[in-house]
């Protein structure tokens, strides 16, 4: 940085749209206490160092940046006399953390009317009283205002969150809870039936291949065969036709669980080959129950596999018992948020996954990554119920050079090019009143941006909407 000092002109300075209503009084003062200075091309402060000067142009080009993913990014360029930047909010004090918000280079010898920092806030109270309660009641109301709609929002989404949870741990508990009952009356029928067939005259022959029976019997239910619905409906038919020949009652109703169990003719000739044709019905009846035990015992094991797998996905979307700054599986992440929003979803949104296995874990905040998500995929929703109610909602991931890309792509009513610019900005909302608080994607940019120092754009047009977030591979921990 290069700077000299010039004399100040109180005649220039009020020539100034930021001072043009100021008294000679008050432009004498000005020029007082501040100072005129000249700086060459390059730097005048950094973003971060703490704010000391209040700058005024009065001739030249500035240029400001914000630091983002550890690039600055140009925000301004302006040669219009009168531009400020600097310690704007020193009227504020110490109930503010006072550094520079950005950074500011010139791009020609440039003049500026420079105030200290404690002096622009002295002569902002002093001068301006009124106008500063206004300012101090702004920055801090809205301050406080997008806190408390923040927490309100979050609490909305977690109440959103443990409704669709409730929804999808009840389907396979009730199926646990049914299937147990149904076992019970089952296995009270098998020993039943067992009690009959050892009351008759059987050799130990006899009781030996029964038992064989059994047990083969409950091995062909755990690799049973998938079979088409006109597959299965013909095996029924045949396995019906020979229960019929062999006049065992109610066949019609066996059938359908033999055929479910993978059991055919072939293995009914097995059986009838194996047992004298005077207990054939109480051996089928009796292999009946041991196949519907079976089939119910695989029936409670799903469910209650699907409930240890919800809430593993509930842990893993809140990561709870976990640091909070760690090496993270992004596909862990998405799955275990697209399994919490599955009931928000419904079913008549496909969602499609195009997932990069091979990409490597990344040093992420992992909780703060999945309410990145949640608000993405809530807008996709949105959009394609608005558009009516039916589409398809995509998630990809790819390598984008030193980055992971995370892409949502939904075939809603998309953003209108005169919103794009906006959808980021704190309150700003497309949605109907009551049902956005316009902080989603606010709250995922800061999130993208400041604590992984990666990007988050979109690209729009009705029917293909694609929110991309661009994460380092590799980065240090943020503060």
């Amino acid at each position: 940085m290069s700077e000299q000092s010039i004399p100040c002109r109180p005649a220039e300075i009020g020539s100034l749209f930021l001072f043009e209503k100021l008294t000679p009084e008050q432009l004498e003062r000005l020029c007082r206490e501040g100072r005129v200075e000249q700086y060459e091309p390059g730097p005048v402060y950094t973003e971060g160092e703490p704010a000391t000067c209040f700058y005024v142009m009065i001739e030249g080009t500035v240029v400001l940046y914000r630091r983002v993913a550890g690039d600055d990014v140009e925000v301004t360029r302006t040669s219009q006399r009168g531009v400020y930047a600097g310690s704007m909010q020193a009227y504020l004090g110490d109930r503010v953390r006072q550094v520079y918000n950005n950074s500011m280079h010139v791009t020609e010898p440039t003049r500026f009317f420079v105030l200290p920092a404690d002096t622009f806030a002295a002569i902002m109270q002093e001068w301006f009283p009124m106008a500063v309660h206004l300012l101090e009641g702004l920055f801090f109301g809205s301050k406080s205002t997008q806190q408390a709609v923040g927490q309100r929002e979050r609490l909305l989404a977690l109440g959103s969150l443990s409704a669709g949870l409730t929804h999808e741990l009840n389907n396979p508990a009730a199926a646990a809870v049914r299937a147990t009952a149904t076992l019970r009356e089952r296995v009270g029928k098998m020993r039943h039936k067992l009690a009959v067939i050892a009351q008759g005259s059987y050799t130990p022959e006899v009781m030996a291949n029964l038992i064989d029976l059994q047990e083969r019997t409950a091995e062909r239910v755990a690799k049973a065969p998938t079979l088409s619905p006109l597959e299965a409906a013909d095996r029924e038919d045949s396995v019906t036709d020979w229960l019929d020949d062999h006049d065992i009652q109610e066949g019609w109703r066996i059938a359908p669980t033999f055929v479910q169990a993978g059991l055919d003719v072939d293995w009914l000739d097995q059986v009838a080959a194996a047992v004298d044709e005077q207990i054939l019905p109480s051996a089928i009846g009796w292999l009946n129950y041991t196949v519907e035990t079976e089939l119910l015992m695989d029936e409670i094991n799903d469910s209650t596999t699907r409930v240890s797998q919800l809430v593993d996905a509930a842990k893993q979307y809140s990561q709870l018992d976990r640091a909070p700054f760690q090496n993270a599986d992004v596909h862990e992440l998405l799955d275990s948020t697209l399994l919490m929003l599955s009931g928000k979803i419904g079913p008549r949104i496909e969602v499609v996954k195009e997932y990069d296995r091979t990409l490597p874990k990344i040093p992420a905040y992992p909780a703060e990554l999945n309410q990145v998500w949640t608000n993405l995929i809530d807008n996709a929703v949105s959009a394609i119920k608005s558009a009516g109610g039916e589409g398809t909602l995509t998630v990809r991931t790819a390598a984008d050079h030193d980055r992971l890309l995370v892409e949502f792509r939904d075939t809603g009513v998309g953003i209108p090019a005169e919103n794009r610019g906006r959808i980021f900005d704190p309150f700003f909302t497309t949605k109907p009143v009551g049902e956005g608080t316009g902080l989603g994607l606010d709250i995922s940019w800061r999130i993208v941006t400041n604590k992984h120092h990666g990007t988050i754009k979109v690209e729009s047009e009705p029917g293909d909407t694609r929110f991309q977030v661009l994460l380092p591979l590799t980065s240090e921990e943020a503060s």
